[in-house]
């Protein structure tokens, strides 16, 4: 599929009590090299001094500010940034998310030299761990599970080539605004975790494909590169999963591949369970089957817009079946020839 191009971007950055990094994300900003930009900041109701740091840029860039009266979560707020743009490319960057100077122009590059893809995933370093990466572009997994692929892995051996991915990182992504809002862009429902994977399997179904850029490099920060997520995150992330697969699994594979999903999240809430975690897992399951009716309903929009063969779609996706359940262990052995090695 050949895509219309054009090179303006919108750079929609959300922001809620992101002060302690926001200068830094701003600063990084100014200093890309791609001159062709707006931004677009959208503060999620914060009450530190986001909003006013922001306000000093004013005279530096292109800037929107729009400002939300409360917190209505990351894929709310970057869809309101995108209906706001005037880009042809968005441009979605976390606040806790450092670019280096050549970015974008890197990003934009990439765009012209690929015109079959609509959707582009950076390179990201971990910003408290240099030496590790934090993500190169999403992987999904049939049974319902995702993934930063080469997540925790040594930056210096791995995540060097550019190719396609199954979906981008929303912490660092373009995407053609006019396939993302021909999708509907980010599904609010999620609030936030898993709508960028929600996004790009929506984006795989219509017909479009995600390429990741190995030489477009932001330093993220993050919330679980290395430690354990927050009882929010560990919930939105298990809660949605549930919800991605049952709406955008495409038939024949969403029966196919159910046997996969349940063992999957019965192993996890025996597992978390364990750790003392499996409050949190088992209210997350508990919700997202209460909203089965909802899901089905979504599901049947979803796949009635598909334009492609299921098979198409699934041919993007990792299929070992033991693959999410060592995860931990494959990342140890990385490290451990990377020592070695060093």
């Amino acid at each position: 599929m050949q895509l219309h191009r054009r090179s303006n971007c919108s750079i929609l950055l959300v922001t809620y009590n992101s002060a302690p990094h926001l200068l830094r994300c701003l600063n990084c900003l100014n200093s890309q090299t791609c001159p062709s930009f707006e931004v677009i900041v959208i503060d999620n109701g914060s009450s530190d001094e986001s909003v006013a740091i922001v306000e000093k840029y004013q005279s530096r860039f292109n800037l929107k500010i729009i400002i939300q009266k409360e917190n209505v979560g990351f894929a709310a707020a970057n869809n309101v940034g995108a209906r706001a743009a005037d880009g042809e490319w968005l441009v979605f960057l976390n606040a806790d998310a450092f670019p280096e100077p050549d970015w974008l122009e890197k990003l934009v590059e990439a765009a012209e030299m690929h015109p079959e893809y609509a959707a582009f995933s950076s390179r990201q370093i971990s910003a408290n761990a240099t030496e590790f990466l934090d993500g190169a572009g999403d992987a999904y997994h049939v049974s319902g599970m995702a993934w930063r692929n080469c997540l925790g892995y040594p930056a210096a051996q791995y995540g060097q080539e550019s190719r396609e991915v199954f979906s981008p990182c929303a912490a660092a992504a373009m995407y053609l605004r006019d396939a993302f809002l021909e999708v509907g862009g980010f599904d609010e429902d999620l609030f936030s975790y898993y709508e960028d994977v929600d996004l790009g399997f929506r984006l795989r179904l219509a017909g479009y494909k995600a390429y990741y850029v190995a030489d477009a490099v932001v330093h993220h920060v993050g919330s679980a590169t290395f430690g354990l997520q927050s009882d929010f995150a560990f919930y939105h992330v298990h809660r949605n999963l549930v919800w991605v697969f049952l709406a955008s699994m495409p038939s024949p594979y969403h029966v196919l591949f159910l046997p996969q999903h349940i063992f999957l999240n019965l192993f996890y809430l025996f597992y978390y369970a364990l750790l003392g975690r499996g409050h949190v897992l088992f209210r997350a399951k508990r919700d997202a089957l209460a909203s089965l009716p909802k899901v089905l309903n979504k599901r049947r929009r979803i796949q009635a817009s598909m334009n492609v063969r299921a098979t198409d779609v699934v041919k993007a996706m990792q299929k070992d079946i033991f693959e999410p359940y060592f995860l931990s262990f494959n990342r140890r052995r990385a490290l451990k020839k990377y020592h070695t090695q060093s």
